[in-house]
C-alpha cells in the first residue's frame, strides 16, 4: 500500500524544482496543472496529533523517516549543497521518541522534517509540540 498526500500549490514549477531536489527524482507524470511523484524506496510516517483547536490548514508538517543516523547527515548535506536552509535538532525528545532531525520549508510554507528515531520513549518531553 502507498499513502497518498495531495498538496495544493500556487507555483507548480517552483514546487516541482523543490520536490525534485528533496526526493532526488523527477515526477513520473507532469501536466500543466499537475505533477505526480512515486519516490523510489520512500515510506511515509503519518501521524495524528491532538491539539487544542484546529482551524484553517490542517497540516502541521510532513516528515520523512530515515533508516539510520548516516541518512540524516547525508540528506542534510545534500540539501544544503542545493542551498536549502536547514534547521537541525539533535537528541530531540518528541512524539514519544528520541530523535535526530532537520527541517526544511517548501515554497508554500509547508515544513518537512527528515528524522531518525534513536529509541522510543514513554513520555513526550518536548516543550512545544514537534509532532503537530
Amino acid at each position: 500500500m502507498n499513502v497518498h498526500v495531495g498538496l495544493n500549490v500556487v507555483d507548480l514549477e517552483k514546487s516541482i524544482e523543490f520536490y525534485n531536489n528533496v526526493f532526488g527524482e523527477k515526477p513520473v507524470k507532469k501536466k500543466d496543472d499537475y505533477a505526480k511523484y512515486l519516490p523510489d524506496g520512500l515510506q511515509l510516517n503519518f501521524t495524528l496529533n491532538v491539539i487544542p483547536k484546529v482551524s484553517g490548514n490542517q497540516v502541521g508538517h510532513f516528515g520523512i523517516q530515515v533508516e539510520n543516523k548516516e541518512d540524516i547527515d547525508r540528506h542534510k548535506q545534500r540539501l544544503e549543497k542545493l542551498l536549502f536552509f536547514t534547521r537541525e535538532e539533535k537528541d530531540t525528545n518528541c512524539c514519544y521518541a528520541l530523535q535526530d532531525k532537520f527541517w526544511i520549508t517548501d515554497p508554500e510554507g509547508n515544513e518537512w522534517e527528515f528524522f531518525y528515531t534513536k529509541e522510543d520513549d514513554e513520555e513526550n518531553k518536548a516543550e512545544q509540540s514537534c509532532c503537530n
